[in-house]
Order: structure tokens, then C-alpha cells, then sequence
């Protein structure tokens, strides 16, 4: 079953109005969508994902036509902008489900996979796990050893060819590969960021003997120095190009079948989006879509409230992200590692756990644990009544009064509380000797205190103070745990959107244009020499080519653009660099302003005087981000006031004394409202928890602010 709600007044929508914007985001057990009317008014929805995906998003669609009063074709013809973000490549990339993929590589190095880097061996390992020898290296990697195929070439640092391709070795390679079924073929040959020459032509042959396979060149996907990242990286791509192919075709049919015109955009891993064409080639850029989408939301959100800092966090079915906005841009990572695979992707740097509201609790050995496993959506958790035998975090929830059973409003689910009680009884309160209520409340600890772990991690390791910020709380549970969240880091309050339920979806819907492409440019420069006119040339030609690049995805309509550069710098010997900004159309003079400015962030980033002018500087590659705002209608400051609907008793503290509790429902929260804690406000999708002694108030956008009671 499937459930909506709208955010605005009750006006009804116009059938020959156009310019409906909708986004989308699948995630682990609910798929969200988030739509905004041509006049202004918005809506959520929310249906469980299914086993293929493509049939949730399209459930939501029509549950959106149904609520406002229009038939699927006449919505999908208005649609002007369709945004989209999911998780199937990464889900892939984690059970294994990924294709078959065969490596073609440079003669000799046909180990590069297998040797990796040390942190290979510990790939997907977390917290006291790392230190543990005997869990180490049992991730294997995503091409196996017989399936990695040397071919005779070599190509110089340079560009130079040392080696020139023979033809007859790629033949071979490909027979061989052939003969194993593969569904897609890698391409990673030495140095072909510098020369793609070979690359080129092992494709055209892959293309001649293996019509039906996938391919991905390394200069392509990943164009970068180091080998065994390039690798990885384009095997990985491979590894997910038959099934993201085959997927966005599948929705762009169904969708077009319903009427859209309008063409999917996909987010992408750095937060903007790019037409879901530009995707099926490089399928690893969309692996973080869906928290990408929900960071660039809480930067939007932070803009409009006049905060710079801000921390996002997307508390859903299945895991619970995090994202970190530091003076006004969401933090950047250039690598990511899922499935054992670390991937050279520009990506807005997301933390995560799995810790959501399906997170099974057990207990082992006397010992509570809470998640990563979770129900997901099928059978999903107890209080569901779709076969789930194991206690989750919704269930304690339940239990604790903090869910109402007839009023769930996440896929129209009507929750068991008996069920909950006695799942809970059974599984963990009689191992640890506890009664329900109190066991429901030791997973609801257990729970928050994993992610409060995750926020210090993200904010206090990397030397940024949490009070400083603004935690802004999204997904169906974000809401309901925020306050927990607060108290464990000193926050003196949250906030929530009136579409935190959907805020990945709606990011979606809302970001700009944004698209990213690199150059290798490797410039080496000595101790006490300054960069000369040769240097800049060479950076400028990276530039450009970055550019034109980066340009050559955005759609003919997408209007005035600007660009960022930015160069990856390092001293000499380092095996990590810095992504500093450099001028369009670099100079020697601005060449060394860019170490200049290089020195300044690393001294600012590891201390005073750690900087090392005397080890020299090497620039690896520039960087072109190019941005297109995205053209969107205002939205309807029209909201409801909250209905008091009685009250009932909520365990905050002391599971033998429930406070009594305020309960208030609003569908999009009017402004200017004011509701003392105790009080449980019920949204679309979701439940905001005010403890005792904390007030929430609206602001004219329908924003609910939460303030706590500092100690």
C-alpha cells in the first residue's frame, strides 16, 4: 500500500496548468517523491521500494495524480523537470549483484587489483573491526585474478608510445574473457590519461568480437595518476553499466508510456544533476545520489535561515547519512569505497551507518546491538504485519509512544503495537531481564547513541565544534530522534523542513545543474623553483579541456553557466593532495598564488608550521565544476495550523514514567506557531519529537525550529 499527503492549501490543481517539478529518491525501504505545482503548491509521497525499483518510483507518480485529481498521463504530460536519485548501483555493488566484469591491463600489471593499497585489506571493515588481523582481506575484489587479461603495450609518462599495441594480445585477452560470460569489459592501460590512444583501440575491438558488452575506459571514467585507483574505479563502473543501463531505460519507458517528455535527471555523487544520458556511460558517478541529494538540500536550508554551517542528517529505513556544510558548500571527498572497491569519484562527503528505523535489534551474549541489519521494507519491521519477526527501532518507537499506530503515514501501514510488545518481550527484554517498555527504550539509546557517534565523528575528529552548526533533520525517523541527537552533542536545538520525510527527493527536484570533469596536468616543482610560463601553458590546456568536458553535458536549455577550477596540489612525497581553486586562465604570477593558497589551507587543516616549502610541490590534475541554476516556481507560503489531537503517554527518560504527551498534526505547518514540549508534531511521513522543557516554533516557510533546554 502507498500513502500521500500535500503540503499546501487545499486549492485543487488545474489540469491545463504546466510546469509540474517532481524528484524522486529510492532508498532501502521507502521510495519518496516530492512534488511542486505550477502555482506553487507541494506535495510528498511515499511507497515501499520493490525488488525491481522501477515499479516503486512509478507507484509514486501515481499516487500523486490520484491526490490531485488528475489522471497519470494528463500529471506526466505538465512535468517539466524530473529528478531522480537512487540506490541501485550501490546496493549492487554490496550484495554482489553487479555484473560480470573482465579487466584488460598493461602486460605486468595484472596484479594491480589484487595488490590494491594496504586499506584494501580492511574495505568495509568498521570501528574495532579494523584492528582485527583475521577479518582482514575478505573482500575480494571485483574482477577475479582469471579474469584480468595483460595485453602487450606500454605507454610513457609522457604520452610516449614505448610499446605500441599488439593487436593479436587484445584478440586473446578477449577470446579468453569471452569464453567466461563476462557482461562487461574494463579497459585500464598505463598512462592512457596522457595518451588514450591504446585504450581507444582495445575498445574498437571489444566493440568487433563482444558487440553486447559493456565498456569502460579508465581515461573516461577515471582520469587520474595512479594506477590501481584508475582501476578500480573503471572496474567498478563496468560493474554497474548493464544494470544502471538497463534500469533507466526501463523508468525512461515507463514514464514516457505514462506521457513525460521531460528527461530524467540523475543526481549525481557531487550534488547537482545531469540528464540520466550522461549516466549510462559513467554509472559510478550516480552512486551516492540519493544523500548527495539530501546535503544540497540542507545547504538550501541553511542558505535561507542565514547559516553557514550546517549538519544533515537523513535518518531513514535502512541507514542513517550524514552530511557536513562548512561555509555555506557541502564538504568534498575525491574517493569513495563500497564492495570493496575504492572509486575515484568526486563525491559530497556523506557519512554513514547502518542505523535506520528497520534496524534489527538482538541481543548476543548478554550484549544489545542495534542494526546494521535492516528488515528494509520486506518483511519490514514487526508492528508492519508482513512477516517480520524481528524487533526494529519502529518498533520500539511504537512502544514508546513516539508512533501512532493508525497514523503511520509511510505507505499507508497500519502498525501492530501488540506485535511490537511482544517481539520486544521475547527477543530482547527477557534475555536481558528487563520489561518491555524498558527494553524498547535500550534500543532506543543503544540507536541514538551510534548515531551521535557518527555526528562527533564527522564534526569534532575533524576539528569543527557541533554547537557551530545547524542540524537539520530529515527521513521518516530524522525528526523523531533529533532531540536524543541534541542533548548527546550540546546543541542547543534543531530544525526540521516541512518535506523532511522527502528531503533526498526533494533535493532532487531543486538542485542546479552541475556537472564535473578532470584532467591529469602532473607538474613537478623543485625546492626553490618558481613556475614559469611553461607550466601555466600546460595547466591551461587541462583547463580547457576540463571544461569543454564538463560543458558537453549540460542540455541545450540550461541557460547561463558558470565554472569553478580548482588543481590537486601536494608536496613532493605525499601520497594525498588538496583540491585548491586556480584562476580560468592561469599565469605564472597565478600559479603561485596557487601554492600560496595551497600552503595557507594545509597549515590551516594540520597546524602552524606544517607546511614544508622545501619538499617542493607537485600538481596532479585541475578540476572543472560547472553549474546552471535551476529555473524553479516560488513557492506557496499557504500552511495549516496545527490540530490538536489529544493526548498520550511518550517515554523520554524513564521507561516507568511516560510523560504526558501533546499531539498535534499539520500537513504543512502555517506560520508563526508556537507549541511547548511535551509534544509530539505529526508531519507526512513523519513525527517531530518536543521533549520536555523544549518549545517549537514556525517560521514563514513552514520550517519548524526546536529549541532545547541547554544544561
Amino acid at each position: 500500500m502507498t500513502t500521500f499527503a500535500r503540503t499546501g492549501g487545499e486549492q485543487p490543481a488545474r489540469a491545463a496548468e504546466q510546469g509540474w517539478i517532481i524528484g524522486t529518491d529510492v532508498g532501502g525501504t521507502f521510495t519518496d517523491l516530492w512534488a511542486r505545482s505550477p502555482d506553487g503548491l507541494s506535495y510528498v509521497c511515499k511507497s515501499p521500494t520493490t525488488a525491481d525499483v522501477v515499479t516503486g518510483v512509478v507507484n509514486t507518480v501515481h499516487l500523486l495524480a490520484e491526490r490531485v485529481k488528475m489522471t497519470p498521463v494528463d500529471l506526466c504530460r505538465q512535468v517539466t523537470r524530473f529528478g531522480h536519485g537512487t540506490t541501485v548501483g550501490l546496493n549492487a555493488l554490496l550484495t554482489g549483484a553487479s555484473a560480470r566484469v573482465g579487466l584488460i591491463t598493461t602486460l605486468g600489471f595484472g596484479d594491480v587489483l589484487e595488490i590494491g593499497r594496504l586499506r584494501r585489506g580492511t574495505a568495509d571493515l568498521r570501528g574495532l573491526e579494523r584492528g582485527d588481523y583475521f577479518l582482514r582481506g575478505r573482500t575480494p575484489p571485483l574482477v577475479p585474478r582469471e579474469l584480468v587479461m595483460e595485453v602487450e603495450e606500454r605507454v610513457g609518462p609522457q604520452g610516449q608510445v614505448l610499446v605500441p599495441l599488439r593487436k593479436e594480445s587484445v584478440r586473446a585477452a578477449l577470446r579468453t574473457i569471452a569464453d567466461a560470460e563476462v557482461d562487461a569489459v574494463a579497459v585500464c592501460l598505463l598512462w592512457a590519461t596522457e595518451n588514450p590512444a591504446h585504450e581507444n583501440a582495445v575498445h574498437d575491438l571489444v566493440t568487433e568480437l563482444m558487440p553486447d558488452v559493456f565498456v569502460s575506459l579508465s581515461h573516461v571514467v577515471a582520469p587520474a595518476v595512479g594506477e590501481y585507483a584508475r582501476a578500480s574505479t573503471t572496474a567498478a563502473n563496468a560493474a554497474l553499466g548493464p544494470i544502471a543501463g538497463r534500469y533507466l531505460l526501463r523508468l525512461q519507458r515507463e514514464l514516457q508510456a505514462l506521457g513525460m517528455r521531460a528527461p530524467i535527471m540523475m543526481t549525481t555523487n557531487a550534488g547537482g544533476v545531469v540528464p540520466a544520458d550522461a549516466l549510462t556511460q559513467q554509472p559510478v558517478q550516480g552512486l551516492l545520489s540519493g544523500p548527495a541529494s539530501c546535503v544540497v538540500a540542507g545547504q538550501a536550508l541553511g542558505a535561507a535561515l542565514g547559516r553557514s554551517n550546517v549538519l544533515t542528517l537523513d535518518v531513514g529505513g535502512t541507514s542513517f547519512d550524514v552530511g557536513v556544510v562548512v561555509d555555506s558548500a557541502p564538504l568534498l571527498r575525491d574517493d569513495v569505497t563500497f564492495g570493496g572497491a575504492d572509486m575515484l569519484v568526486p563525491s559530497v562527503d556523506v557519512a554513514s551507518i547502518g542505523a535506520g528505523g528497520g534496524s534489527v535489534a538482538v541481543v548476543a551474549d548478554g550484549l544489545l546491538t542495534v542494526g546494521p541489519r535492516s528488515a528494509g521494507a520486506a518483511p519490514g519491521p514487526v508492528c508492519y504485519g508482513k512477516g517480520g519477526t524481528e524487533p526494529t527501532t519502529t518498533d520500539a518507537d511504537l512502544l514508546l509512544g513516539v508512533l501512532d499506530a493508525a497514523r503511520f503515514d509511510s505507505g499507508g501501514i497500519r502498525l501492530d503495537i501488540d506485535a511490537a510488545r511482544d517481539a520486544i518481550r521475547e527477543r530482547i527484554a527477557s534475555p536481558l531481564g528487563l520489561n518491555p517498555m524498558q527494553a524498547a527504550l535500550a534500543i532506543r539509546q543503544v540507536f541514538d547513541a551510534a548515531m551521535a557517534d557518527l555526528l562527533r565523528a564527522v564534526t569534532i575528529e575533524r576539528g569543527h565544534d557541533p554547537r557551530e552548526f545547524v542540524l537539520v533533520a530529515g527521513g521518516g525517523s530524522g525528526p523523531s530522534h533529533a532531540w536524543a541527537l541534541c542533548r548527546e552533542l550540546g546543541l542547543d536545538g534543531f530544525v526540521v523542513p516541512p518535506t523532511a520525510t522527502a528531503q533526498s527527493a526533494f533535493g532532487a527536484g531543486t538542485s542546479e545543474l552541475r556537472t564535473t570533469a578532470s584532467r591529469t596536468c602532473y607538474l613537478r616543482l623543485t625546492a626553490g623553483v618558481e613556475p614559469g610560463d611553461a607550466h601555466a601553458a600546460a595547466l591551461r590546456a587541462g583547463l580547457t579541456d576540463a571544461h569543454m568536458q564538463a560543458t558537453s553535458v549540460l542540455p541545450d536549455d540550461a541557460g547561463e553557466s558558470h565554472t569553478r577550477y580548482t588543481a590537486a596540489v601536494r608536496y613532493h612525497g605525499q601520497a594525498h593532495h588538496l583540491d585548491v581553486d586556480i584562476d580560468e586562465v592561469p599565469d605564472a604570477e597565478a600559479l603561485s598564488r596557487l601554492l600560496v593558497r595551497f600552503e595557507a589551507d594545509y597549515e590551516r587543516l594540520f597546524g602552524k608550521g606544517a607546511g614544508f616549502r622545501e619538499a617542493g610541490f607537485e600538481i596532479l590534475s585541475v578540476r572543472a565544476v560547472v553549474t546552471a541554476p535551476a529555473a524553479l516556481p516560488t513557492s506557496s507560503g499557504a500552511g495549516d495550523v496545527f490540530e490538536f489531537s489529544g493526548t498520550r503517554p511518550v517515554v523520554f527518560d524513564n521507561a516507568d514514567m511516560p510523560a504526558d504527551t501533546a499531539v498535534y498534526a499539520a500537513e504543512r505547518p502555517a506560520a508563526d506557531q508556537t507549541i511547548t514540549g511535551p509534544s509530539l508534531l505529526q508531519l507526512p511521513g513523519c513525527v517531530v519529537v518536543v521533549p520536555p522543557d523544549a518549545t517549537a516554533t514556525t517560521d514563514g516557510t513552514g520550517v519548524i525550529h526546536v529549541r532545547m533546554r541547554t544544561q
